[in-house]
C-alpha cells in the first residue's frame, strides 16, 4: 500500500493556484457541505511508534512525505527514514528546500517530485520571484550529489500556460536532468470559474497543444526509440496496449491512502481535516482492512470511466464547479483520450517493429502522480 504522510501544514510559499486562493473569495456551487476538523494540528502529532507499528503490518508499505512543504520538517524527515520499518520512501516537495537535507537521507527517495511550471517567468509568476532559480540549483545539486531515482516534475498548468512550450522546455533542457515529468490542470481548488478564461484556454491552447505533445512523444519513439515519461501520456497508453481498464489512476482510497497530523487516516492528501471521509486511525487500523472510498457522482456514469477513472476523488466529493463548468474539464479528458488511442496503432507498430520496448512503460502506479490532468 502506498501512504502519504502530512508532516506539517506550513509552507515557505504561497503559490497563486493554491494557498494564494486562500485570500480570495469566490461564489458558492451545489458541492456537498464539507465539516473540516477545526482541531486539526499543523505539525505531526502522533506517536512515531504507533505509526512504525502500524507501517509494519504492510510488508509492502511506501511511504511518501507531504505537507504543506514537508522539507520545512527535516528532523522528522530524517528520523522516520532512519526508524521507520519502511523500504521505499517517496517525497513531494516545492524544491526550494532540497539544500537542507543531507545527500545520504535524498539518496534514500525511489521518487523525488519536485514542483517547477516550466520556464522561469512562469514558474515565478505562479509561485513567486527567485523560485525557479532556486529549485534549478537544488536539482543540479540533487544530481551531483549521486541520486539515482526518479525525479519528477510536477507541473501546475492553468491559463498562463502553453502546454506544448511548457513540457517541452522541461523536457529538453540540458539544465535538467528530470527523469519524468507530470502536469495537472489547476481545476479543484476554488470556485473561481468566473473569474478565469478557463474555457477559451482549453479550447485554444491547451487541447491543441496535447495534440502537439502526443505527436511529439511518437516522433521521439520513431527517431530514437525513446519512450518520453510523461505520466498523462505513459500510464494512460501502458492501458490501452493491454486494452485495461483502469479505476481511479492516483490510487487515492483503495491503493493509496494519506495519514493526518492526527494519525486519521483519509484517502487522499488534499482531503485534509475532511473528517466525515476519514477511513481509519494508525493507532486502531490494520492497512490490509482499510475500507475504499470509491468515486462518486456523474464520473460512474460516463463512458470514458475506465480510461479516465474518475480523475479526482476530492473533486467528485466537493463539486467546486457546476455541471456545465465540469464538462470544460472533462473534454480536456476526452481529447487526452482521443489523442492517446489515435496513436495506439503507430505505438503498437513500433514495439512490434522492435524500435520500442514494452518495457519502456513500466512505471510505479500510485507514485502521487494523478496521471489524469
Amino acid at each position: 500500500m502506498f501512504y502519504h504522510i502530512i508532516l506539517t501544514d506550513d509552507c515557505n510559499l504561497c503559490c497563486s493556484y493554491c494557498r494564494g486562493k486562500s485570500f480570495e473569495v469566490y461564489e458558492e456551487t451545489d458541492g456537498e457541505l464539507i465539516t473540516i476538523d477545526p482541531e486539526l494540528p499543523a505539525e505531526l502529532s502522533i506517536s512515531l511508534p504507533a505509526l512504525y507499528h502500524f507501517l509494519s503490518m504492510d510488508p509492502d508499505a511506501v511511504l511518501t512525505f507531504y505537507g504543506g512543504e514537508p522539507l520545512m520538517r527535516s528532523d522528522l524527515v530524517h528520523e522516520i527514514l532512519r526508524d521507520a520499518p519502511v523500504n521505499r520512501y517517496m517525497l513531494q516537495t516545492n524544491g526550494t528546500l532540497l539544500d537542507h537535507i543531507e545527500p545520504a537521507d535524498l539518496s534514500r527517495f525511489e521518487t523525488i517530485l519536485v514542483s517547477i511550471d516550466g520556464p522561469e517567468w512562469l514558474t515565478d509568476a505562479n509561485r513567486g520571484t527567485g523560485t525557479y532559480r532556486t529549485v534549478v540549483d537544488n536539482i543540479s545539486n540533487l544530481c551531483e550529489s549521486g541520486y539515482h531515482g526518479e525525479l519528477i516534475a510536477r507541473m501546475t498548468v492553468n491559463e498562463k500556460t502553453d502546454i506544448y512550450d511548457a513540457v517541452t522546455f522541461l523536457s529538453d533542457n540540458d539544465d535538467f536532468r528530470f527523469s519524468s515529468i507530470h502536469w495537472q490542470i489547476d481545476a479543484n481548488f476554488a470556485n473561481d470559474f468566473k473569474s478565469r478564461h478557463f474555457e477559451e484556454w482549453v479550447e485554444r491552447s491547451y487541447n491543441p497543444g496535447i495534440s502537439m505533445l502526443v505527436r511529439y512523444w511518437l516522433s521521439c519513439m520513431k527517431s530514437e526509440g525513446k519512450v518520453l515519461r510523461w505520466y498523462p501520456f505513459l500510464d494512460p497508453m501502458d492501458d490501452l496496449l493491454s486494452n485495461r481498464p483502469s479505476r481511479l489512476r492516483c490510487g487515492a482510497g483503495y491503493a493509496n491512502y494519506s495519514i493526518m497530523t492526527d494519525g486519521n487516516i483519509a484517502a487522499c492528501p488534499v482531503m485534509v481535516g475532511m473528517k466525515d471521509y476519514y477511513l481509519g486511525h494508525i493507532a486502531s487500523s490494520v492497512p490490509a482492512q482499510l475500507p475504499e472510498l470509491p468515486v462518486r457522482g456523474r464520473c460512474t456514469e460516463c463512458e470514458i470511466l475506465d480510461f479516465c477513472g474518475g480523475r479526482c476523488l476530492y473533486s467528485t466529493i466537493t463539486r467546486p464547479w457546476t455541471e456545465d463548468q465540469s464538462s470544460v474539464l472533462c473534454r480536456t479528458i476526452t481529447h487526452l483520450r482521443e489523442c492517446l488511442t489515435g496513436a495506439l496503432p503507430e505505438v503498437t507498430r513500433l514495439m512490434t517493429e522492435g524500435t520500442i520496448n514494452p518495457e519502456s512503460f513500466l512505471h510505479t502506479k500510485f507514485n502521487g502522480c494523478e496521471i489524469i490532468p
